[in-house]
């Protein structure tokens, strides 16, 4: 999936735009890459020092998981409220529990029709939002879906920036580990 240029003000609002850049293809080897995690190897504490540009100041992120269904915009069913904010809704066979295969997202938003309204781009815009934070930062252990729990952030873009992503990022590496 490549980086559509109408997506970057929303990933700029966001404040996930420099971590959008890192690589505009999904999941492709990157031998340059590779040699930079090499050159900023920290043996005296086993970590890569890799500046994202994301934000370490700002609100948490949070969400229960154990209500999801009831956490969800005042109690919304879930599933509802992802039609309403990306216009279309998966097919069961790519749905477990509240995360949907990744390869129905690549396929469903691969490219922004040319020509889209304001709200199209939106769509698309969260879609590629909730595929950047469920693959790159967020990532389950199966690295094939994207969980729902991403709705409430970009339900709101126009407030996504306001979070400290890194921390989240951060506090996931380590409950990961």
């Amino acid at each position: 999936m490549r980086l559509d240029e109408r997506y970057v003000p929303y990933l700029q609002m966001a404040r996930l735009y420099h971590l959008a850049r890192l690589n505009d293809r999904w999941f492709r080897l990157d031998e340059p890459l590779v040699s930079a995690f090499v050159e900023r190897w920290r043996p005296e504490t086993h970590t890569f020092h890799m500046p994202l540009g994301l934000p370490v100041d700002g609100d948490y992120v949070s969400g229960c998981l154990t209500d999801f269904h009831l956490y969800i915009e005042g109690g919304r069913p879930a599933w509802q409220w992802f039609h309403e904010l990306l216009g279309v809704l998966p097919p069961e066979n790519q749905v477990q529990k509240f995360a949907v295969n990744y390869t129905w997202f690549q396929e469903t938003f691969a490219e922004c029709p040319d020509g889209a309204d304001e709200e199209t781009v939106r769509r698309f815009a969260r879609a590629y939002i909730m595929m950047l934070l469920g693959t790159q930062l967020f990532a389950d252990k199966s690295g094939n879906r994207i969980h729902i729990r991403w709705l409430p952030y970009v339900a709101r873009l126009e407030e996504m920036g306001r979070y400290s992503w890194a921390s989240a990022a951060l506090a996931w590496l380590y409950r990961c580990s």
